[in-house]
């Protein structure tokens, strides 16, 4: 909710709405005809006013301006568009992200955190006691598995763990905590950057003992993406197994890469490595 760059940055400056990207994210994901959905939310209008918005964010941005609510705007479209699952915003509240990098500069706003080029050694979020959204507490509350990523670790990630409701919450709850660990790292943003490395940032900022394990891909890269990845900065992230139970988290490996020249996440094998780890939690407390 502190996104400020591209089509929600500027529909935001524009209408002074809460940033729809991420929330549209969730829909395209959990809208009954996905591929439709993805097709018609994930569309950029190439020319002119509209040049660079996405057709699901202005859907957003009107929703929320006919019903005056952004939350009651993604309770219709979740009805619209027969979206199964309930998505939740962390907060409500208009909030900016702050990060101070290990050079000492500040970068104010969550593309300028992005494009920083060197690590973050603490972010934080303007004003720094949001509320959180109390549906969404409820929700983790109760959970029997609460996921962090796969997505930007100091831009997507960590942000929703500043708003202090949000990471009661998670502490509070008796789900397991686990971490889906991103496959390259980040230009930019999370350069140089191991699994510990993103366990350090997250307990940095949200304390010890945050995280229960890591879920990160068995399967080997294709090298010949891996030559092309690192043309443009990017490198696997490597994972010390040690180094991790000496901090108290375990690692749990699964088939995660999906098939195809790029190096991304199989969304169907994601989902059920979760679903199994879900069904083991529940098991246990049965």
């Amino acid at each position: 909710m502190s996104d400020d760059g591209g089509s929600s940055g500027r529909l935001r400056r524009d209408f002074g709405v809460l940033p729809p990207g991420d929330i549209r994210a969730c829909i395209v994901a959990l809208a009954d005809d996905e591929d439709l959905i993805a097709r018609l939310f994930q569309y950029r209008f190439p020319t002119g006013d509209l040049a660079g918005h996405s057709f699901g964010n202005l859907f957003l941005t009107a929703l929320t301006g006919i019903t005056g609510d952004f939350y009651q705007a993604v309770l219709t479209a979740e009805s619209i568009l027969a979206v199964r699952g309930k998505i939740m915003p962390a907060t409500l509240q208009d909030v900016r992200l702050r990060g101070r990098g290990a050079s000492g500069r500040v970068y104010e706003g969550e593309s300028a955190v992005g494009r920083s080029g060197e690590r973050m050694v603490e972010l934080g979020l303007e004003p720094s006691n949001a509320a959180a959204f109390p549906a969404a507490v409820e929700a983790l509350l109760h959970a029997d598995l609460i996921v962090l990523g796969p997505g930007s670790l100091y831009t997507s990630i960590l942000p929703n763990l500043l708003i202090p409701g949000i990471l009661a919450a998670v502490r509070a709850s008796r789900a397991r905590v686990v971490l889906a660990l991103n496959l390259m790292t980040q230009p930019g943003e999370t350069d140089g950057m191991d699994a510990l490395d993103h366990v350090a940032a997250l307990e940095a900022h949200a304390g010890p003992g945050l995280l229960d394990s890591v879920l990160v891909n068995s399967t080997p890269l294709p090298s010949s993406a891996l030559r092309l990845y690192a043309a443009a900065g990017a490198q696997p992230v490597s994972v010390d197994r040690q180094a991790l139970a000496a901090r108290g988290v375990g690692v749990l490996p699964a088939d995660l890469l999906a098939a195809g020249e790029l190096i991304r996440h199989d969304p169907a094998k994601l989902a059920a490595a979760f679903v199994a780890l879900a069904c083991q939690v529940a098991g246990e407390r049965a």
